[in-house]
């Protein structure tokens, strides 16, 4: 079997929908990052990701490709698994190299929540497209007469299609479900900001982060956040009186982009050998979300992983776990550190111990520094590598993230 790796990629900064890069699309937010990556290294292939595409796009990956001046030879190819994106490119990178030629990959992903389409419902498309390709000026008359009723707006933010709920309505279900206080999920969210804060004092993303469009470093991490003022916000999805997700322990709506390199031994020296780790395992996992939640999966993943390779919690030395929302990377937690849960959920009779909150996304997570959903895995990974990079031989980590439908994704990395 080839040995694959991973080696942090660059990332633009991470900022609040509506702000510094509202005026850019997927392929102008993307390009700078992917030149950048190209300037170090030619890669054998590009994965690249938007969970909410552009519909003039039938290839995202290729698009950018050919936008960003790489080499038109080089092939390029589109993915997608909501939250997981990125990882999910990663995951498929690593299963082809050593073949076909293949070396070394340049993976990532995109968000512009700022310049999300905005739909018409089928039946109003389909009548205007039938008008368009039989009378264009009574298709233009048709358009100018929509209604408000015509456009299926994004009212409850992008909620899951079967159940019409967002994942912050499913994550309460999870904190009730769970028994998640309030309290716990506003000291989760604090230490993400004071983390991603002290990241950013000690430079620990200056080589991971290109400056865009002037903006230089993640604006959303808070330095005056504090317990206090996140217990004095208001829960957003369930007003009813019994909600504890706030905007302040819930991620932010975020625009940016992310990559990553997934290489075997060839590519990375093609790369200079930098600092990398070892893919050594990885999980897809899904789930009857109906259970205990649209975002519990990796409560089954990480067991399994974990059981797989003869580990417990004790023996990994870096946990970066997706910041969806506290309530669910606290909801997570307490399932897998369950005996019961773990057996008739995960499948996993072992003996995991107690979980080492302290090693916990020890430079913060997508609480303080966002979530654009299809660039995160590439950022948390490309964190993680880098952190992990920095221990001593033979150290492990577990990263792991959530998706939408019931479905997530783990990997164990280790130091070589």
């Amino acid at each position: 079997m080839t040995e694959t790796f991973i080696a942090p990629g660059l990332r633009t900064p991470f900022v609040k929908a509506g702000a510094s890069f509202a005026d850019k699309n997927a392929i102008e937010l993307s390009t700078p990052v992917v030149q950048a990556m190209a300037a170090r290294a030619r890669p054998d292939f590009l994965v690249w990701g938007q969970v909410i595409p552009d519909p003039s796009l039938s290839n995202l990956a290729r698009e950018l490709q050919l936008e960003a001046g790489l080499d038109p030879s080089i092939p390029a190819f589109s993915t997608v698994l909501a939250c997981s994106t990125s990882m999910a490119g990663a995951i498929q990178a690593a299963g082809m190299l050593g073949r076909g030629g293949a070396h070394l990959a340049l993976v990532g992903g995109v968000e512009t929540m700022s310049r999300v389409p905005i739909a018409l419902h089928a039946h109003v498309a389909q009548r205007i497209a039938g008008l368009a390709q039989k009378d264009p000026a009574a298709a233009l008359a048709a358009i100018t007469s929509l209604s408000p009723t015509d456009f299926n707006l994004p009212i409850k933010g992008w909620a899951n299609r079967i159940s019409g709920r967002s994942m912050g309505e499913h994550t309460e279900d999870t904190a009730k479900r769970f028994a998640i206080a309030r309290a716990d999920q506003d000291r989760i969210a604090f230490l993400s900001h004071q983390r991603a804060v002290a990241g950013q004092a000690a430079g620990f993303f200056d080589d991971l982060v290109i400056a865009v469009a002037g903006i230089e470093r993640d604006a959303l991490p808070r330095r005056d956040s504090t317990v206090e003022k996140l217990a004095s916000l208001a829960p957003v999805f369930d007003r009813s009186g019994a909600g504890t997700l706030t905007a302040g322990n819930s991620s932010p709506l975020t625009d940016g982009a992310a990559s990553l390199w997934v290489a075997d031994r060839e590519g990375l020296k093609r790369l200079g050998d930098p600092p990398a780790v070892q893919i050594v395992d990885w999980q897809l996992a899904a789930m009857d979300w109906k259970e205990e939640g649209i975002l519990m999966a990796p409560a089954r993943a990480i067991p399994q992983v974990l059981a797989r390779n003869g580990l417990a919690f004790a023996d990994i030395a870096l946990w970066e776990i997706h910041e969806a929302f506290a309530a669910q990377v606290l909801a997570n937690i307490k399932a897998i550190s369950d005996p019961i849960y773990r057996r008739e959920k995960a499948k996993v009779e072992a003996d995991l111990g107690a979980f080492p909150f302290e090693r916990l996304n020890p430079n913060g997570g997508s609480l303080a520094i966002g979530h654009p959903f299809a660039a995160t895995g590439a950022r948390i990974l490309g964190q993680a590598a880098k952190e992990l990079a920095a221990l001593a031989p033979g150290s492990r980590a577990i990263v792991s993230i959530c998706a939408d439908g019931g479905q997530g994704s783990v990997m164990l990395l280790q130091r070589p």
